[in-house]
């Protein structure tokens, strides 16, 4: 029995996982671009800035949701491996 998955191929919940990570690092760039002038005394940033640095935490649900999506279909994948082994 041969694997057919290739390596360079996308599973479910890898799409989910890039658009996460791309999220997330929008908002840590959000965060770090909010927070400096507060180091250096400047004026603080408008409010709707601290809201652009949720986009951390938003990105990783999606991720999570991706990766919770990739073993969903894992163990799917591995229960009809099992089921068609067994016959």
């Amino acid at each position: 029995m041969s694997d057919k998955t290739q390596t360079d191929s996308a599973g479910p919940g890898d799409g989910l996982i890039r658009a996460g990570a791309l999220v997330f690092f929008a908002g840590a760039l959000a965060t770090l671009v909010t927070v400096f002038p507060l180091f250096l005394g400047a004026s603080p940033f408008p409010t709707y800035m601290y809201g652009l640095s949720m986009l951390m935490a938003v990105g990783f649900l999606v991720a999570g949701a991706g990766v919770l999506r990739s073993v969903a279909a894992g163990r799917r994948q591995a229960r009809e491996a099992a089921g068609s082994a067994s016959r």
